[in-house]
């Protein structure tokens, strides 16, 4: 199910408890990168990126093939040993690549998606102000479309474009409501004063308030972005926990070489 910010429900059908999970073995004395959390009565799932200890990279396709298509799928091809965690990474179609701008690599794989939602398109991207996740190195950022479109001229070596924004500049996006009736499971990220960058998946049905006023008052994060919702999915190699559902680009969260600078 989707909704818009103002809870009028897109499809009249309830929203899942829980993405459903697929059994992943726990990596033995691998400290997680996440840890359970309760903000208004809600459990979540945070996850942080620590500059001095991980990198940050999207992934959505091998070269030459298709989509990954899921966690699992993405898991099967990667090192989890080098994996801190992953997470669904912003909106995509019907081919399960980005609706909007999207850098892998350095690579821009899609133009910046600034116009509209098409007749009869009720995706959440829309929803104007959207964003843009991204960085460089161990610098990550998360800026509104427009904010990002004047001010930021080098390419960065990752960045998704999704929306809506959740919070912009210490406020929450001007049409979320304190606690709407939509509940869905989400996820979101957000960039605090010190560069961590911040990952947060409902473990169960959320508003888009809830979730934006858990970055704006206790990650005190400046900007936040929506990732998606109903298909948010998590792998957390550490805990044993590997989410299935139907993605598009994947955030990969790594852990950086002890002897790297």
């Amino acid at each position: 199910m989707r909704a818009r910010l103002d809870g009028t429900p897109i499809e009249t059908s309830a929203p899942a408890a829980s993405p459903e999970a697929q059994a992943s073995p726990a990596l033995a004395d691998a400290p997680s990168a996440c840890r359970q959390v309760v903000f208004e009565d809600v459990p979540l799932t945070h996850c942080i990126a620590d500059p001095g200890q991980h990198r940050i990279a999207l992934a959505n396709a091998p070269t030459g093939s298709a989509p990954y298509g899921s966690l699992p799928a993405f898991a099967a091809a990667a090192d989890a040993s080098t994996i801190a965690f992953a997470m669904n990474g912003g909106a995509y179609g019907d081919d399960l690549k980005a609706l909007g701008y999207y850098v892998e690599n350095g690579e821009r794989l899609k133009e910046f998606n600034r116009g509209d939602a098409p007749e009869g398109n009720t995706s959440n991207f829309f929803m104007k102000p959207n964003g843009v996740f991204f960085g460089t190195g161990g610098k990550w950022r998360v800026l509104s479309t427009e904010a990002f479109y004047a001010s930021v001229s080098d390419r960065p070596e990752f960045g998704t474009q999704s929306g809506p924004m959740l919070v912009i500049e210490g406020k929450l996006h001007p049409a979320i409501q304190d606690n709407g009736p939509s509940r869905a499971i989400r996820n979101g990220v957000g960039v605090d004063a010190k560069g961590m960058a911040h990952f947060v998946i409902a473990d169960a049905p959320i508003s888009f308030g809830q979730l934006a006023r858990y970055f704006r008052d206790e990650l005190k994060t400046p900007n936040a972005l929506y990732l998606d919702g109903q298909v948010s999915a998590l792998w957390d190699p550490a805990r044993g926990r590997l989410d299935k559902a139907r993605n598009g680009p994947i955030v990969v969260v790594t852990k950086r070489p002890k002897d790297t600078p």
